[in-house]
């Protein structure tokens, strides 16, 4: 396989990662343009969100064992020209219904893009360098989350929410098409061949996964991490500007320091797993998220919440690329239908984090969110330490 090839489609994988990642933020500052334009509360519509995350969670179910079966990066292409339609009839969308109805196709659609390039990842780069190579990887990712902040801020503030829809549009449109085009004329992206485990139906493989007991640990930590995490995060940009005044575009910008943790860890992933290990990036990254909760519920000046925001960011990228690293080798023969699960797992968990932390904010307002997910994050954590650790120590010289 070039090396040169197989870096391309890297690189257009990493493309299409900030398309998936965008669209899952773009509604974030929108929710009080929205709840003005619909004649409703934020919480209302909240539900753009947590739809689009629901759809996302339930959606990776089939994508898993399809990419296995048929070739991970044309469906990936297929999955992005999907949204892009998805994105162009939210940008029309004359309802609340509607636009959740289509932020739900969406959300299946667009499922299959980040997990389906990881699991790509793993069948193609030994796991010793794995972790580098999803880190370069999830620079687009990053970028993803800190320009659909920005750019439903900044239309919401301009031309109008539609606007920051049909922008995606045009994104998920070229990236689809240089995608699809890579994946007709890169020899490193053909599909591979079956396994016996691929040539099992859907189900026996999801059975297949959910029988090893380290996936369903690695399922269920990072479901809790994406309510804990995403569900709480969803909510900065409109707490910000209503309780210090920013605008929509102001506050959706600050969500770009979340993007500038993400790529601190990037910058020094290298120092950070020598110096602290996987177990010590777990435990670390769990006690800089509940930090900045912490901050997010004492704050008198929105200045703090770019300390707060980038906590976060470091946090994050500290314990989710842990698991994610793990993800791509909990069940090797069926990597696809594993990575796809995980990813499941993870946005089911914001989908469900949205809701509770709306109805919570709505009862206890945003203090008593901010705190909560502070107690919370660090028993995670440390939870997930231990059990990886555990698993290291009775694997040892296994993993490869």
């Amino acid at each position: 396989m070039s090396s040169a090839h197989h870096n391309r489609a890297i690189a257009l994988l990493s493309f299409a990662a900030f398309a998936s990642s965008a669209s899952v933020r773009l509604c974030d500052p929108m929710l009080p343009d929205l709840a003005r334009t619909f004649l409703t509360s934020p919480a209302a519509t909240s539900q753009v969100v947590s739809a689009f995350s629901l759809a996302y969670g339930l959606s990776l179910v089939f994508f898993g064992p399809l990419g296995d079966r048929f070739g991970k990066y044309r469906l990936i292409a297929l999955a992005l020209l999907i949204s892009m339609l998805g994105t162009v009839a939210a940008a029309f969308a004359n309802s609340l219904e509607n636009l959740i109805l289509w932020r739900l196709i969406t959300g299946a659609s667009a499922a299959g893009i980040i997990p389906l390039s990881m699991a790509w990842i793993g069948d193609t780069v030994a796991y010793e360098q794995r972790q580098a190579t999803l880190a370069r990887f999830l620079s687009g990712q990053i970028l993803g989350v800190i320009g659909g902040q920005f750019i439903g801020g900044i239309f919401a503030d301009t031309l109008g929410w539609r606007w920051a829809f049909s922008f995606l549009a045009i994104i998920y449109l070229a990236v689809g098409i240089f995608v699809f085009v890579e994946s007709r004329s890169n020899p490193s992206t053909r599909p591979s061949s079956y396994t016996p485990a691929t040539r099992n139906g859907v189900l026996a493989q999801i059975v297949i996964v959910l029988g090893v007991k380290w996936a369903r640990t690695i399922l269920a930590v990072v479901f809790f991490e994406g309510m804990i995490v995403f569900g709480t995060l969803a909510f900065v940009p409109t707490y910000l500007h209503q309780h210090f005044g920013l605008s929509l575009t102001m506050a959706g910008g600050l969500m770009a320091v979340f993007g500038a943790g993400g790529f601190s860890y990037i910058l020094f992933a290298k120092y950070f797993v020598r110096r602290f290990g996987e177990v010590g990036l777990a435990l670390t990254g769990g006690i800089l998220i509940a930090a900045a909760w912490f901050i997010f519920a004492i704050i008198q000046s929105w200045s703090w919440s770019l300390l707060a925001i980038y906590l976060v960011g470091l946090g994050y990228y500290m314990l989710h690329n842990t698991l994610q690293t793990n993800a791509t080798q909990m069940v090797p023969e069926v990597r696809g239908t594993a990575v796809s699960l995980f990813a499941s797992a993870f946005f089911l968990g914001q989908s469900l984090g949205v809701m509770l932390a709306a109805m919570l904010l709505a009862k206890k307002g945003a203090v008593g969110l901010f705190v909560l997910a502070a107690c919370l994050m660090p028993i995670l954590s440390t939870l997930f330490a231990r059990f990886l650790n555990s698993h290291r120590l009775a694997n040892r010289g296994k993993i490869g």
